[in-house]
C-alpha cells in the first residue's frame, strides 16, 4: 500500500480562511483537523480541533480554569463570537510546524513512522514537481488504522 493509495480527498482551508466557518467545518464534518494552506495552494500547516477550541477559550481562562466555573452558561454559549472576523491564520499556534508530508510512494509504514514522530491526526500526501508542490490527498489517523488492521485481517465485521 502506498501512500497514493491511502490519500482521500479532505477539507482543507487557507490562511486567509474565515476562523468561524473553518470552526463550523470541523464540526459538521466531525474532523479532527483541517489542512491549511498558504496563499499558492501549498500545505502550511495542521489546525487541530483542539486548537481550535483554544482560540474559542478566554486566555484568563486557560490561565487560570477555576474561573471557568464562575463564567454563567448565557456567556459561555457566545463562545464562538471569539472566532467572528478573524483568520484561520490567527488561530494557529505561534509554534506550529510545518504539516507532515509524505511522497506518494512511501508505503503505509513510511506514513505511520512520519505521523507518529509528529504526533499528527493527518499527514498530506503530496506531489513535488516543477511548478511547486500539488497536493493529492491527506491520510487521516483512523484511516491509515483502519486499513492496517484490515491488511493483518483485525478489521471486524464491515
Amino acid at each position: 500500500m502506498r501512500a497514493r493509495d491511502l490519500a482521500v480527498e479532505y477539507e482543507t482551508v487557507s490562511v486567509d480562511s474565515d476562523a468561524l466557518e473553518a470552526a463550523r467545518l470541523m464540526a459538521e464534518h466531525r474532523l479532527p483537523a483541517l489542512l491549511v494552506l498558504d496563499e499558492q495552494g501549498r500545505p502550511k500547516a495542521i489546525l487541530p480541533a483542539s486548537q481550535m477550541i483554544k482560540a474559542l477559550v478566554p486566555a484568563y481562562v486557560i490561565e487560570d480554569p477555576t474561573l471557568a466555573a464562575v463564567v454563567d452558561e448565557k456567556h459561555a454559549d457566545r463562545l464562538c463570537h471569539a472566532l467572528v472576523g478573524r483568520r484561520v491564520g490567527e488561530c494557529l499556534s505561534s509554534k506550529a510546524a510545518p504539516p507532515p508530508i509524505a511522497e506518494p510512494d512511501d508505503t503505509a509504514l513510511e506514513v505511520a513512522a512520519l505521523m507518529a514522530q509528529v504526533r499528527s491526526p493527518l499527514v498530506a500526501v503530496a506531489e513535488k514537481g516543477k511548478g511547486g508542490t500539488h497536493l493529492l490527498g491527506v491520510i487521516t489517523a483512523s484511516h491509515l488504522l483502519h486499513e492496517l488492521l484490515g491488511v493483518a485481517g483485525t478489521a471486524g465485521p464491515e
